[in-house]
């Protein structure tokens, strides 16, 4: 069939006169004249939209909605968005590729080709997560952690390089490269795609890089003009086997950056700044772009920087413009000169190059940042969008002290703030209180990156040790950068040796900390903490820092710069006010303070030329395929179209498959009744919550399950690493140590009991029985009850994590009522067949009054209407009755599809093998 738009095919030329085609956005302007004037973002989507108009998953109508966008129009349109490649970690990564795998063993039974299953678009996955500090503060730190990674991860990486062999468009880059958001900014992304032209002798035609990524900080590649977001494993697979990303058209934020920022601001502060105001502005599920003259004096790592953290404002994206500063930083990192040539040209030829300035583009709303008012700042002690100033953070810990738990506070007696405990730690007498920073990493996607913020915290370093200081001995250390040049770097600038010498040696090139892989602290500074209930803290330059996910006896988890994380070591303390008290005593006893240490933006400048050499990231990258390491080498893949699935406690055949048929028989049924209640929550249920990803406790149903299966405690791994075994992760769903069923009684003080428990209400008319949701959840399902669960505000926010998900499907939860859902949990819920409810106006579980006794039913409209109202039916245990409105959350005609099939899964599988 004709491309519908065929007239927009048209040519341009690079500087050195080599042609390439293109599908003209100025060309379908004459046709649609506001094209002109739409976010550069959904100018970029609507391109994808344009060139794969093929009338069937893509028509011409979805082109028009999109041309014919408005600012503030209701949205109802559904976009089909066909990404250029996916992207995945290794934690989201391994269970996708069972999924995969899964469906080559169905197509086999089936007797059907199994090589019908492969990726349609490129996919890379980098393995960046399962690198743990065991080992720190040494020189042979890296060396040891990534030994103990290999020897625990072994059957996974078998596993991917069945992976690689079996699968065409599938790739690995190694452990011990980097963070998967660093590697796809500095290696992955290359700008502008091409394939080969409509007939052999045609030019090729060019188009931009898109994609969808398995972890939420995807977005950073948004830093570089990539139009691109994280998504559940669950979406990412549909995806990688042909399916358009679907989602509502969004409403387009406006973010205008006026000023510079001040001498002695980072831009870790400057994003922690940009976090707080749009999470007041409520940005769930819209485009962030940014635009003005400040934008256009932002260097791309601090631009990636701010795209980084769009998940913790809540945006789908943070978005940047091309410009000549994009254009730069592909020359400083190695990109090939003619793809870079290609890459400008392709923009200019689009009207897509530079930065909009105020006026010029019609956005839903817009807000304003004068980066002159940014100050020095933290982050925390639970949520990244609590932005503290610096002089702030000694006050503020003081206060929140005692405040009840649901005020951000700990709950503790006012008058036991300042008591300290001796304690004999690593062979050193220490003595241990409130407010101690326990952890102090330099980590995490976000900031390693950016060599501003890294060539500050080792001249900091520099200074520290200069001027005598020490880092206090009960700080666990550790510098884990996003990639190998950033260690070059430091070394050339001389400054890796200071950073050494305050324990800041590298650990890994990974997701550590921020991803609750900080290792463990010593036996004894856990006893110390959780026999006295201590308020310890943990200082990162990460950007995640909900309950439990850095350590679970960590209860105060504050986001920083690199610098301040080096100062806040040597600190120890983050009761110490580091703007008006010294940070420690240095040489002779003499106080020193922040700003005696503290780098100028000229030193840091001057060093900035070790940091963009496009030689050095060339080399490095050459070594993924060339000189992937040893212990990757040593590796070994089974080889083969299907894979031989074998005993083992990190990778199982999925169940999701299970009595799969290729012509869909009875659909899941929509309606729920007499579902029992598992669990009432209140506001902010992240995933972590749902599906923790740090270490597995011995008495959780899944250290139980591993000890039955002969795996000892010191095997256990985390429960990220063992995403890829379904007996794991759904006895880990709700197990988090700090999450908080709201069904069982109150304290007399108020508190309320921690970890993944239920009151299970099965047994007649007896009393209800506490016991762990897992073990409510398999009695539920073994009398063929079903279950549901209620929330309050941004439930399933944090992490994109698909386990979330499929463990709630698991357990037999048919669906989840909550005041407000977070944009990919709630996708992901739909894509495994579980109901997300909204409810309207003012109504919460609580304005119900329910206490967990209640029967439920849901009846959605038989239709499924995307957003329609659905009835829920309260019937109390006295046999009252009430019945409520409640929205619909499946959002778009596809999900209604995908649920009908009984999920994305089964939906996608039956379409390759039809």
């Amino acid at each position: 069939m004709p491309h519908a738009y065929a007239s927009t095919l048209k040519s341009f030329k690079t500087a050195t006169g080599k042609a390439g085609q293109f599908y003209s956005l100025p060309e379908l302007a004459r046709q649609y004249p506001t094209i002109a004037r739409l976010p550069v973002s959904l100018r970029i989507v609507l391109e994808s939209v344009l060139r794969n108009c093929d009338g069937k998953k893509v028509t011409p109508e979805h082109v028009a909605q999109l041309a014919n966008w408005r600012p503030n129009a209701p949205r109802t349109d559904e976009i089909p968005f066909v990404v250029s490649r996916v992207v995945l970690q290794d934690f989201t990564g391994v269970p996708l590729l069972a999924d995969l795998a899964a469906m080559r063993s169905v197509a086999q039974r089936l007797g059907k080709d199994p090589r019908r299953i492969e990726p349609l678009v490129p996919v890379d996955l980098v393995v960046d997560h399962s690198i743990m500090v065991d080992h720190y503060g040494k020189k042979d730190s890296l060396d040891l952690n990534m030994r103990l990674e290999f020897q625990r991860n072994r059957e996974r990486y078998e596993f991917m390089k069945w992976g690689m062999q079996a699968f065409d468009t599938f790739g690995v880059v190694p452990p011990g490269f980097g963070i998967v958001h660093q590697v796809n900014l500095e290696y992955l992304a290359r700008g502008v795609h091409q394939m080969k032209g409509v007939a052999s002798k045609d030019a090729p035609v060019c188009y931009p890089d898109s994609l969808v990524g398995t972890d939420s900080h995807t977005t950073m590649i948004n830093g570089i003009g990539v139009v691109g977001w994280g998504v559940g494993g669950i979406e990412a697979e549909a995806a990688m086997l042909g399916q358009p990303v679907y989602f509502l058209t969004p409403d387009v934020v406006g973010f205008e950056l006026t000023g510079q920022l001040r001498e002695g601001v980072t831009a870790t502060d400057m994003v922690l700044t940009v976090t707080e105001i749009l999470r007041k502005h409520k940005v769930v599920g819209k485009f962030v772009e940014f635009f003005g003259e400040g934008t256009r004096t932002l260097s791309v790592p601090d631009r990636a920087t701010i795209a980084n953290m769009a998940p913790e404002y809540g945006a789908t994206m943070g978005f940047f413009p091309v410009d000549e500063r994009t254009v730069d930083y592909f020359t400083g990192t190695g990109r090939t000169g003619a793809e870079i040539e290609r890459f400008e040209a392709y923009f200019k030829a689009q009207g897509l190059f530079g930065v909009p300035g105020k006026g010029d583009i019609d956005y839903s709303q817009v807000v304003t940042l004068d980066l002159g008012q940014v100050t020095p700042s933290l982050a925390g002690p639970k949520r990244p969008q609590d932005r503290i100033e610096l002089g702030k953070v000694s006050s503020q810990f003081s206060s929140l002290y005692s405040l009840p738990n649901s005020a951000n506070g700990f709950n503790r007696p006012a008058e036991t703030l300042d008591t300290r405990f001796p304690v004999t730690t690593g062979g050193r007498e220490v003595t241990i209180g409130n407010g101690d920073v326990l952890i102090a990493a330099i980590t995490s996607c976000t900031n390693t990156s950016n060599p501003s913020v890294l060539l500050a915290a080792g001249l900091l370093a520099k200074k520290a040790v200069e001027a005598g200081l020490k880092v206090q001995p009960h700080v666990k250390t550790s510098l884990a950068p996003g990639s190998r040049i950033v260690t070059e770097y430091l070394t050339e600038a001389g400054l890796l040796p200071y950073l050494e010498k305050l324990g800041f040696a590298l650990a890994g090139y990974g997701c550590t900390t921020c991803i609750g892989n900080a290792g463990d602290l010593t036996p004894e500074l856990n006893e110390v903490i959780t026999r006295n209930e201590l308020v310890c803290a943990a200082v990162l330059s990460g950007n995640r820092n909900f309950e439990a996910r850095i350590h679970p006896n960590l209860k105060a988890n504050f986001l920083a710069s690199p610098p301040l994380v080096v100062a806040y070591a040597i600190a120890g303390n983050v009761k110490r006010d580091l703007m008006t008290q010294p940070v420690g005593q240095g040489k002779g006893g003499k106080d020193v303070y922040l700003g005696d240490i503290w780098p100028s933006s000229d030193e840091i400048h001057k060093l900035m030329k070790y940091a963009m050499k496009g030689k050095a990231f060339r080399e490095n990258y050459a070594k993924v395929a060339s000189q992937p390491g040893k212990l990757w080498e040593k590796v070994a893949g089974v080889s083969g179209q299907t894979y031989t699935w074998p005993a083992s406690t990190y990778i199982a055949e999925p169940p999701f498959f299970q009595g799969f048929a290729l012509m869909q028989g009875a659909s899941t049924a929509a309606s729920v009744k007499g579902a029992k209640i598992m669990a009432l929550f209140g506001d902010s249920i992240t995933t972590d919550h749902i599906s923790p990803a740090g270490s597995i406790k011995e008495s959780s149903p899944a250290g139980v399950w591993l000890k039955a299966n002969g795996v000892q405690k010191a095997d256990f791994n985390s429960y990220g690493a063992r995403r890829g075994n379904h007996d794991v992760m759904m006895r880990g769903t709700f197990a988090n140590v700090r999450i908080k069923n709201l069904m069982l009684p109150a304290a007399a003080d108020g508190s309320r009991e921690e970890g993944g428990l239920t009151l299970y209400q099965g047994g007649g008319t007896g009393p209800a029985v506490k016991m762990s949701i897992y073990d409510a959840a398999m009695q539920y399902m073994a009398t063929g009850t079903p279950t549901v669960i209620f929330a309050g505000e941004e439930y399933g926010t944090g992490s994109s994590r698909d386990w979330a998900a499929k463990g709630t499907q698991l357990l037999g939860i048919k669906a989840v009522v909550a005041r407000s859902f977070e944009r990919i949990h709630r996708s992901n819920l739909v894509g495994m067949g579980v109901l997300p409810l909204q409810f309207k106006g003012s109504d919460s579980w609580q304005t119900l009054g329910l206490t967990g006794n209640e029967t439920i039913d849901v009846l959605p409209v038989p239709e499924l209407t995307p957003q329609s109202d659905a009835k829920l039916i309260i019937t109390r245990a006295d046999g009252r009755r009430q019945e409520v409105t409640v929205t619909l959350r499946i959002d778009t005609p596809i999900e209604v599809d995908y649920y009908r099939s009984g999920g994305i899964l089964p939906f996608v599988l039956r379409q390759l093998l039809a």
